[in-house]
């Protein structure tokens, strides 16, 4: 491949003579120099003929064929004889390859400011890293720009308000409704940066906001005449929080009328045959069990004249969870014993009751005589609970010992 083919190549259209290449291992090296005509003065735009100086310069560029390519570029540092003019000297900068104060080629500008504007900073570093691309999240976040802002305001204009960081600092979000892009973006949500916003931007003939007074003070400052409206989030919203509203200030009406039981004389009600529906039953576990012995327990007792008091002490039982057994429904408490699990006593003695097989290893001493313990307490207090208190029968002299209680033999 000659010279002047690789030249065009490399700098399409561009006034610069191709001096040499270097390859190396990962870097591809091109030396080139500009010569294009002179430039004009970039303060007063005068056209210059005499040169200072000459210098060396490096750009970054986009890769090619899987390496990275870097340019070496000596440009011409002219005077300006102008006397009015503040500017002694200057730089001259090559159309479409460089300009000033920039490290890159303005072709692999325009390839990373399309990668930050779709990945963003980490991302959008990871991918350059994959593309022989020597850029960090930072310069790619810096090479994002403000959108320009229009001089008027659209027609339909939607404010609503973001946080840069929740509960600490927000700003308020500008965008054209019509269009669905965003307009603007303010620093803060106050009315006095959205009212100077609008001043500076006429022509809103519909503002969509939310529910902020803010918002609302500076609409009526800056643009009296444009309607203001609500969205659907918000109009369901306040819709909701009325609705609330009227129910919390007629909850009086609201309960007398669930309390009333008969309909007037004067209304007529059409004979409609009933279907009674059977209750669903509860799955017969052991909270429910017992939820339901213990309802049964406290409402006998109190059918005899026991108190409260009284039935706490003879069943074990807090006298506020004898009150609540009172006047509590049973399908409540069943209800609410469905979703508990029984205490631990409640599970040692259920798992006493079934014999152990002779393969399983035999439980410590000390456990089973708390568990069956734990057991025969809760049955004699099943069984008290259906008579009324009296003496202890005692004890039986002729009766057998309990296996369960008798003293495990030595080495067990």
């Amino acid at each position: 491949m000659g010279a002047g083919s690789l030249e065009d190549v490399l700098f399409p259209g561009i006034d610069v003579r191709l001096e040499r290449v270097s390859v190396s291992a990962e870097v591809l090296c091109v030396e080139a120099a500009a010569c294009g005509p002179p430039p004009r003065c970039p303060d007063c735009r005068a056209r210059v003929r005499r040169v200072h100086s000459a210098y060396e310069r490096s750009l970054g560029e986009r890769p090619l064929g899987g390496q990275q390519l870097v340019v070496r570029l000596r440009v011409r540092r002219f005077f300006c004889d102008r006397p009015l003019c503040r500017r002694r000297t200057f730089v001259e900068q090559v159309d479409g390859l460089s300009e000033r104060y920039r490290r890159s080629s303005l072709g692999l500008k325009q390839w990373l400011r399309a990668v930050a504007i779709g990945l963003g900073g980490r991302a959008g570093e990871r991918l350059c890293r994959k593309l022989h691309l020597a850029a960090g999240r930072s310069r790619l976040l810096e090479l994002l720009e403000a959108p320009p802002v229009p001089d008027r305001a659209p027609r339909v204009l939607g404010v609503d308000e973001f946080a840069f960081r929740r509960g600490r600092r927000y700003g308020t979000l500008l965008v054209d409704i019509e269009t669905g892009r965003p307009v603007d973006v303010l620093p803060d949500r106050t009315s006095e940066t959205f009212a100077a916003w609008l001043t500076d931007h006429p022509g809103v003939e519909i503002v969509c906001r939310d529910r902020a007074t803010a918002y609302t003070r500076a609409i009526k400052e800056a643009a009296p005449h444009a309607l203001e409206i609500a969205d659907r989030w918000h109009l369901l919203q306040n819709l909701s929080s009325a609705v609330e509203k009227t129910c919390h200030q007629h909850r009086g009406c609201l309960r007398k009328r669930l309390e009333e039981k008969q309909l007037p004389d004067e209304v007529e009600v059409p004979d409609v045959p009933v279907v009674l529906l059977l209750p669903p039953e509860l799955p017969r576990t052991s909270m429910v069990e017992r939820t339901r012995h213990r309802h049964a327990d406290v409402h006998r007792m109190l059918e005899r004249g026991w108190t409260i008091s009284a039935i706490g002490r003879h069943l074990g039982l807090d006298r506020k969870t004898v009150r609540k057994f009172k006047y509590t429904d049973l399908d409540v408490l069943l209800s609410s014993a469905q979703d508990r699990r029984p205490n631990g006593c409640w599970n040692r003695s259920s798992r006493i009751s079934t014999p152990a097989s002779p393969t399983e290893s035999p439980v410590a001493p000390s456990s089973s005589r708390r568990s069956v313990t734990g057991a025969i307490a809760a049955a004699s207090r099943s069984s008290a609970s259906t008579s009324p208190p009296s003496k202890p029968a005692p004890p039986n002299p002729s009766a057998s010992p309990s296996p369960a209680l008798a003293r495990s033999p030595a080495g067990s």
